[in-house]
C-alpha cells in the first residue's frame, strides 16, 4: 500500500548532506527508507516520534579494531554493542591474517556472522609479497580497500594478528613493509580499483628517536610524540604519494592528527593524478601529550595544542574527509604494559563516544555544523568505500541506517556506559552534551536510551563492496 509501512519515524528534523535540515516524516519499510514526507497520514505497525530532534544518517566507523585481544566471535558482540550505544551503524574492521593466500577470511566472515548489532564491512592488511596476489580474491569477497601499515619495519616490526575464532592467546608476526612491497601493494591496489588505507610513518626514523628517547630517560606522552615525530608521518605520506601518482590509486590517509601531516598531505593533493583522502581521529581533536596518562598512548601520537587546532580547523573546513575511531578493544590491564611509556600498548576503545565528542567539542562548541558533522561520520566514508547511497545519507531507497540525537542530553562518561570489552576510556569522568538516543540498523532497533535491543544481535550483516 502507498500509505502504509513497516516504521514511521514522526516529527523529524533530519540532516541530509546536501540538502540541510529537512522537517519530514521517515516511512521505513523492508529496512529501507520508503518515503519522506511532511504528513503523517501512513499506517505503520509501529511509530516513533522523534520529537523534534535531529535524525542523522548512521554513523559509519571506517576504522576499528576488534578480534585482535579477544576472538571476532566475542569482540562483535561487545564492540558492536558499544557501537550502537554510540549511534554508529556501520563498523569497519582492520582485519590482520598472515596466511599467504588470505583464504582465512572465510572463517573470520563465519564466525562474524550472528554476532553483530549492527553492519560490518572489511578493510584486508596486505602484510606481506605473498598476499598481493590475493587483492583480486579479496575484491570478489567485498573487500575492497586495502591497509597498509608503513609504520612497521627496522626494528618496529612486530604487530598483533586477529585471533582465529574461538582462540585467546594473543599472537604477534614480524611484518616489514619495504618499498618494493608498497609499491607492489599501491599497483594492484590501484588496478582492481581498491581504495588503499596507509598507516603513514617512517619506522626507520621513529626507532632511532625511540631508542634515543629511552637512553635519555624520557617519559610521557610528550616524549612518545617527539620520539614518533611529525616529520616521519611527511616523509611517509610522500613515498606513497609518489607512488599513488604512478599507479593512479585511491589513497586514504589513516589517523591524521598533525599540522606536518596535513600540510604533506595537501602538497601531494595539488599534484593530481591520484585521489587523497584524509581521515583524523576523536583523540587528535580533544587530547595533546599533556594528558597526563599513559592510556593516552596511541601511534601516531596525540601533539600539540597547534595541532589540534589545526585539526579542527581542516575538519570545519572540508580538507578533512572523515573521521573515525582507531578503536582498539583491549583491556586496561594489558594496556598498561609495565606502568611506562615505552612497554604500554598503543591505541585505545573510542567507538562509543565518536558522536557524542564531536556533538559536544564540535557542534555544540560552535566548531562545526550538524551538516558538516553528518558529512565527516557517514557521507564521505559511505562514498570513499562503495557503500553510498545504500548507506551515508537519509533518502528514498538507502537503508534505514538512522541515529536520533539529543543534543541537550549530558552524561558523563563512564567504561560501563559504553558497554565495550575494555574497561577504560580517555573520556573517562568527561561530561559530554549531545547523545545518541535511538540507533536503527536497516529499520530495527537497536538501541533505545542507552539500552541495547538483545534481540537485536545477530542483525548486523557484512557489507560486500566491490567498487
Amino acid at each position: 500500500m502507498e500509505n502504509s509501512c513497516d516504521v514511521l519515524i514522526t516529527n523529524a528534523s533530519a540532516i541530509i548532506p546536501g540538502r540541510g535540515i529537512i522537517e519530514c516524516n521517515i516511512a521505513i519499510e523492508d529496512g529501507k527508507i520508503k518515503t519522506l514526507k511532511p504528513s503523517e497520514n501512513s499506517s505503520t505497525s509501529k511509530r516513533i516520534n522523534a520529537g523534534g530532534k535531529y535524525v542523522l544518517p548512521g554513523a559509519i566507523d571506517p576504522h576499528v579494531h576488534y578480534g585482535v585481544y579477544s576472538p571476532i566471535d566475542e569482540a562483535a558482540l561487545t564492540e558492536s554493542r558499544s557501537a550502537a550505544i554510540g549511534g554508529v551503524t556501520t563498523m569497519m574492521r582492520m582485519l590482520r591474517l598472515y596466511d599467504d593466500n588470505y583464504r582465512a577470511i572465510e572463517k573470520q566472515l563465519r564466525a562474524s556472522k550472528g554476532t553483530h548489532y549492527i553492519d560490518y564491512a572489511i578493510h584486508a592488511s596486505i602484510l606481506k609479497s605473498e598476499q598481493v596476489h590475493a587483492i583480486s580474491y579479496l575484491r570478489n569477497k567485498g573487500v575492497n580497500s586495502l591497509k597498509i601499515y608503513m609504520n612497521l619495519g627496522a626494528d618496529l616490526n612486530h604487530i598483533y594478528m586477529d585471533l582465529e575464532p574461538g582462540e585467546h592467546i594473543i599472537k604477534d608476526r614480524e611484518v616489514n613493509i619495504d618499498d618494493l612491497l608498497l609499491s607492489s601493494i599501491i599497483e594492484q591496489g590501484a588496478k582492481e580499483h581498491s581504495t588503499i588505507l596507509l598507516h603513514a610513518e617512517n619506522p626507520i626514523m621513529c626507532s632511532e628517536h625511540i631508542h634515543q628517547g629511552k637512553e635519555k630517560g624520557m617519559t610521557g606522552l610528550k616524549a612518545w610524540s617527539d620520539c614518533r615525530p611529525a616529520q616521519s608521518e611527511a616523509e611517509s605520506i610522500a613515498k606513497a604519494s609518489n607512488l599513488g601518482r604512478k599507479f593512479g590509486a585511491n589513497l586514504y590517509f589513516v589517523h591524521i592528527g598533525s599540522n606536518a601531516a596535513l600540510d604533506a598531505i595537501l602538497a601531494e593533493r595539488q599534484k593530481g593524478n591520484a585521489n587523497y583522502y584524509i581521515e583524523t581521529c576523536p583523540q587528535y581533536l580533544t587530547h595533546t601529550y599533556d594528558f597526563d596518562n599513559i592510556t593516552g598512548k596511541v601511534v601516531p601520537p596525540i601533539r600539540s595544542k597547534s595541532d589540534t587546532q589545526s585539526i579542527w580547523s581542516a575538519l570545519r573546513n572540508g580538507i578533512i574527509d572523515t573521521v573515525g575511531t582507531d578503536h582498539v578493544a583491549n583491556r586496561l590491564d594489558l594496556k598498561i604494559g609495565k606502568g611506562d611509556i615505552w612497554t604500554a600498548l598503543a591505541g585505545f576503545p573510542g567507538i562509543a563516544t565518536m558522536l557524542p565528542v564531536l556533538i559536544d567539542q564540535g557542534v555544540n562548541g560552535g566548531r562545526i555544523t550538524l551538516e558538516r558533522l553528518a558529512e565527516v561520520t557517514s557521507y564521505n566514508t559511505a562514498r570513499i568505500f562503495g557503500m553510498y547511497p545504500r548507506k551515508g545519507t537519509i533518502q528514498q531507497g538507502s537503508d534505514a541506517d538512522l541515529v536520533v540525537i539529543d543534543v541537550d542530553l549530558e552524561k558523563r562518561v563512564t567504561p560501563e556506559l559504553l558497554q565495550s570489552y575494555s574497561d577504560y576510556t580517555i573520556y573517562d569522568a568527561w561530561k559530554l552534551r549531545g547523545w545518541p538516543v535511538l540507533t536503527l540498523v536497516r529499520g530495527k532497533i537497536v538501541m533505545e536510551d542507552g539500552h541495547v535491543a538483545e534481540d537485536a544481535l545477530g542483525h548486523g550483516e557484512f557489507v560486500q563492496r566491490h567498487s
